[in-house]
């Protein structure tokens, strides 16, 4: 019998960990996507803006911000969600291959050991402010804008559950 806990938790990797997976992938000819955030709450703007970058590749890998990390960009009172919380609930999406905790301010270290063929920003961010663009695009790689779905953010969700 399948243990589906198992095989969500098995999505769940260290840089160390997902070495010989990234070899593997690169040997296949597999186009990797990378995307970041802090993904605190999961909510439909997520859903639609990862599932539009699991379609530029075979192989989405989500850097995924620690809670040090969150607390620095978002302050002492996030994330709502632990890491481990935050990462489970990332790797049970079906299109979801790899989901890898950073603890920097940016993803730049982890986008130079991945070195994905597309890596993927929503639009609050113009291509040259994209963190490890240099990287990609020094490797003939693509660097990809999704538009934001509009009314949809964690902040929103934070704000209309205070204002109850």
């Amino acid at each position: 019998m399948t243990d589906q806990f198992e095989i969500i938790k098995s999505k769940i990797y260290t840089k160390q960990s997902i070495e010989k997976v990234l070899a593997f992938w690169r040997f296949k000819n597999h186009k990797i996507v990378f995307t970041n955030g802090c993904f605190d709450i999961i909510h439909r703007g997520h859903i639609e803006y990862l599932a539009k970058a699991a379609n530029f590749g075979n192989i989405l890998i989500i850097g995924l911000n620690s809670d040090i990390s969150v607390k620095k960009i978002k302050g002492e009172n996030r994330p709502v969600q632990d890491e481990n919380s935050r990462a489970l609930i990332l790797a049970a999406l079906k299109f979801v291959d790899a989901v890898i905790l950073f603890n920097e301010d940016t993803p730049y270290n982890l986008i130079k050991f991945i070195e994905p063929d597309f890596l993927v920003k929503g639009s609050d961010y113009k291509p040259d402010q994209i963190e490890g663009s240099d990287i990609v695009l020094a490797k003939g790689g693509e660097i990809v804008i999704i538009d934001f779905v509009t009314g949809f953010s964690t902040s929103d969700i934070i704000l209309k559950i205070s204002n109850k």
